[in-house]
């Protein structure tokens, strides 16, 4: 009786069992790649596939077999039966193809197990046929209990080995499987050859048609030829898939790095790699990284069941990244085929910078962006939703509208960055005023309006606005402190106003009382205010369609001397006929039309006018306008005066420009600029109503002036009030002293005219001289030879 020990050492040729062990190896190698192959192939292929691999295995197997049988050295006479060993052959290659097979199946888990086990029975039964073709002089006895051995080490190594080989795709995997496939093999010969006892029979013939063993030797040697062709073809592709499956890798890599949104790919819940910005996104590297669970990035576990059920739609959740902090995030999951196998990837949108860009759209949408105080939008909720609390409560509340004074210069004079800072400076301390519940809004330019709520008596509202007075100051250098002053109107709810409109209109017409009324204090609404704000608001309407509907005219008032009363020129005054209203004094409609813009587009109009009637007189007259501040400080106010004498060709001397002190001091350095190119032109400019502005002795030495006009408010008072008269005589003798001509305005009564004549004063205007009236009234003077205002104008004047 042989054992298995004594089988192999005793009575088989090492050389050939290790030349077998060999061939078995790199079938078994072959097979496992070869499997590999097969499971990354297409359906038209697989099955193609799936032949060659149970080819060459099965062809391994039994070479495998007979190697080793040649190396079987029993001292006999020794040959093969041709069927059966053809017959073992098929069947090492129909049952190892079976059970890849089986093996490959998709969907169940046990599936290399089960064909592994099948693979296992298919060596036993390609070697139990082998050895009933082995032909020898002697009986052949078997050890059951070796012959059950071998079977089953076969197919419990053969299950083991598929099962490691097709869990993965690595190296370790593929030589593990094809190790335990190899030992398999071996095991299982070997076993049942140490089951095999041989008794010599000299009586027992070998049969005529059998092989002997010297041909099964070459026919062995080519089989192992080809399953070394096979190996070294498996090998081949083997190392042309990884190649192409690294390029791939590699390119997906690079792609995928290129990629602004993190990438994770996932075998189920493992990740298998990342890209680059999925490493930045969670502050480590990408080897901390892989073989992870996707859980503990995404610790939302409703939203990772959601990620993965609606595949291809976008799920905002929040990623755990590595210090812990949790990061606002948008992911998007899809499937792809990766090494034959379905994984899935997972595309990761950081979402901190659309959250803070909705966080700053949010506030800005609400907040003012230069003093960061609440804007209209976010005051009219506000006002809103306390006009509703509060008449529910039936409590009292104040809304007032603050407006500054003065600002406008800062920003002409200083610059536009000056007054943005004087606006946050000044934000800063009117806040610094206001009490829990109180609210300050910036409702646009330099308008600011504070909710009140729960007031309990006017004077409480009072006593915050002589606050916010005297809290009012900046820390900006070089801004004369004095320069800013804020108005402020005040009114009620619900006693001045029902809602939210009506509220904010009761507040502007008493913040428009405030700054009519001296600038730089607070009023309460009053009833007739609200009437007073609709008819200039009224007015200011009428008056923006006054030019169009030809409603506007010129008046002319003649200039003259004093001593002969000969007309040196006309003024020329405004006039508005309303259709309704009929004439409107200018006293209402001219501070109207410079406080609303308005004067710009009229004021163009009047020049135009004006120049292309003097153009049309025989007499070369001076014509006198007046030009408002905003006027000569307003861009390509220059450009417009110079192609107006030039389109009406009125010679430049004979255009007076008046202006006056206010003019001079909200932006001087720009007036300056102005007036000096008007010089240049060859206009002349006169300084209207002197004495009635601001530093009137600096601005006559500072700006180039022609011609200085004394208010007719002190000509009207020089018999009434000595200080009046010597006022007239301190401008005259100025006069001579700078060389600068001076006219009277207002002269009205033979004793002013006689006044100013003593006094030296050399040219005048008033009703004593003419009323204004339209040109066509004046046409003596202006196209004939007569130089002296005609006896009856004058005489009409002086009744």
């Amino acid at each position: 009786m042989l054992t298995v020990y004594d089988c192999i050492v005793s009575e088989h040729d090492l050389r050939l069992v290790a030349l077998a062990a060999l061939v078995c190896a790199l079938a078994s190698l072959t097979a496992v790649n070869l499997l590999h192959h097969v499971r990354r192939s297409g359906h038209s292929s697989r099955i193609v596939w799936l032949g060659i691999a149970a080819a060459s295995t099965g062809f391994g197997i039994w070479a495998t077999h007979f190697i080793a049988m040649l190396a079987f050295s029993p001292s006999l006479p020794t040959a093969y039966n041709v069927v059966l060993t053809v017959i073992s052959l098929i069947a090492a290659v129909a049952l190892t193809g079976i059970g890849f097979g089986a093996a490959l199946l998709p969907g169940l888990a046990a599936a290399p197990w089960i064909g592994g086990a099948m693979v296992g029975g298919g060596i036993a039964v390609m070697h139990y046929t082998g050895m009933a073709a082995f032909e020898v002089a002697g009986t052949i006895a078997w050890d059951p209990a070796l012959v059950a051995s071998s079977i089953l080490l076969g197919g419990l190594i053969g299950a083991a080995s598929l099962f490691v080989a097709l869990r993965s795709f690595s190296l370790r995997s593929k030589l593990v499987g094809a190790l335990l496939l190899t030992v398999a093999i071996c095991s299982h010969h070997f076993t049942a050859m140490g089951a095999v006892a041989i008794t010599p029979d000299p009586a027992i013939a070998l049969s005529s048609s059998s092989i002997r063993t010297e041909w099964l030797a070459i026919g062995v040697a080519f089989v192992s030829l080809a399953i070394l062709l096979l190996a070294v073809v498996a090998l081949s592709l083997d190392i042309r898939e990884r190649r192409r499956a690294s390029l791939e890798m590699e390119r997906m890599r690079d792609l995928t790095d290129a990629a602004v949104e993190g990438l994770v790919l996932c075998n189920g819940d493992t990740i298998v790699t990342v890209n680059q910005s999925f490493a930045r996104l969670a502050g480590l590297t990408s080897d901390q990284i892989v073989g992870q669970s996707l859980a503990a990035w995404i610790p939302d576990s409703s939203k990772r069941n959601k990620l993965f059920a609606a595949l291809g739609q976008a799920v905002e959740t929040e990623l755990r990244n590595g210090d812990g902090t949790l990061l606002p995030v948008e992911l998007i999951a899809r499937q792809i085929n990766y090494n034959g196998a379905l994984h899935n990837v997972v595309a990761f949108r950081d979402l901190r910078d659309r959250r803070n860009a909705e966080a700053q759209i949010r506030y800005l949408a609400h907040h003012d962006p230069l003093t960061g105080l609440d804007n209209r939008a976010s005051f009219d909720q506000r006002l809103d939703r306390e006009i509703r609390l509060h008449r529910r409560a039936k409590r009292q509340m104040a809304l007032l509208c603050l407006d500054l004074d003065g600002f406008k210069e800062v920003n002409d004079i200083y610059g536009h960055a000056t007054g943005d800072r004087v606006l946050q400076d000044i934000a800063r301390h009117l806040s610094s005023v206001l009490v829990d519940g109180q609210m300050l809004a910036r409702l646009g330019g330099d308008e600011f309006a504070i909710i009140a709520p729960l007031v309990t008596d006017p004077v409480q509202v009072g006593q915050l606005a002589d606050t916010l007075l005297k809290s009012l100051k900046w820390d900006e250098d070089g801004v004369p402190a004095g320069l800013v002053s804020v108005s402020i109107g005040i009114a009620l709810y619900p006693s001045d106003a029902k809602d939210r409109t009506e509220l904010l209109s009761s507040a502007d017409a008493a913040l428009y009382r405030a700054k009519t009324e001296g600038k730089g204090t607070y009023r309460f609404f009053e009833a007739a205010m609200g009437a007073q704000i609709r008819e200039r608001r009224s007015i200011e309407h009428d008056l923006r369609s006054a030019v169009a509907n030809n409603e506007l005219s010129l008046a002319y008032q003649p200039q003259a001397q004093v001593d002969t009363g000969e007309v040196n020129g006309f003024e020329v005054l405004l006039r508005w006929t309303h259709p309704t209203r009929g004439k409107v004094p200018p006293s209402i409609f001219i501070p109207i039309a410079e406080d609303s813009g308005l004067i710009l587009k009229i004021g163009e109009w009047v020049m135009r006018e004006a120049c292309h009637e003097a153009a049309a007189w025989m007499r070369p007259l001076t014509i006198a306008v007046n030009v408002s501040a905003l006027q000569l400080t307003s861009d390509g106010f220059v450009e417009f005066v110079q192609s107006t004498l030039s389109q009406t060709k009125l010679p430049p001397e004979r255009l007076e420009i008046e202006i006056t002190e206010t003019a001079l001091i909200r932006d001087p350095n720009r007036a300056l600029q102005t007036l000096q190119k008007l010089k240049a032109l060859g206009v002349n400019i006169a300084m209207d109503d002197f004495g009635t502005g601001y530093s009137s002795l600096s601005n006559l030495r500072a700006f180039p002036f022609d011609k200085i006009k004394i208010d007719r408010s002190f000509i009207q008072a020089v018999h009434t009030n000595p200080q009046a008269a010597a006022i007239v005589r301190a401008v005259l003798g100025l006069g001579r002293g700078l060389g600068l001509p001076v006219i009277a305005e207002g002269v009205e009564t033979s004793e002013e005219l006689r006044f100013l004549g003593l006094e030296g004063c050399t040219e005048a205007q008033g009703y004593l001289f003419g009323r204004p009236a339209p040109i066509a009234e004046f046409v003596p003077l202006i196209n004939d030879n007569v130089v002296v205002l005609p006896q009856p104008l004058r005489r009409a004047a002086a009744d």
